[in-house]
């Protein structure tokens, strides 16, 4: 399997409704609740590319480009970008679907990076062990 086609079959996607216990006091989705959604499809993508216990470690700007408001249908992708030794990155992007039209529009992205690590808890190569081609 090539890389490529590794990071292609990590892809996650997680969908959800954003019901009002979900938002803050303007009626939109709550920035933690966003952050806590991109960090956890973030790392079901790095795990399923990599099949390693992971941390996250750190995040890279995240951008808080459109108000998602209660009654909205989101979109979490997240797909790696990068792959270190030890590290991987991941971008994740947040699409806002207003429930009852079509179309949809990029709400929030960020990026996460996660580091690969032993039953120690100590940092180990993320493609140890696999077999990539290139």
């Amino acid at each position: 399997m090539t890389l490529a086609e590794r990071i292609d079959l990590a892809e996650t996607r997680l969908c959800t409704t954003v019901f009002p216990f979900l938002t803050n006091h303007h009626e939109t989705l709550f920035g933690g609740k966003a952050m806590s959604i991109m960090d956890e499809v973030s790392f079901m993508a790095a795990t399923r590319f990599c099949r390693k216990k992971l941390v996250t470690v750190s995040t890279d700007r995240i951008d808080f480009e459109k108000a998602i408001p209660a009654g909205s249908i989101i979109e979490a992708i997240a797909r790696v970008q990068s792959v270190g030794r030890t590290s991987l990155k991941v971008k994740v992007e947040i699409y806002l679907e207003k429930m009852y039209e079509e179309g949809r529009e990029l709400a929030i992205q960020g990026t996460f990076t996660f580091v690969a690590l032993d039953d120690d808890k100590k940092p180990i190569p993320v493609l140890d062990g696999l077999t990539i081609e290139s």
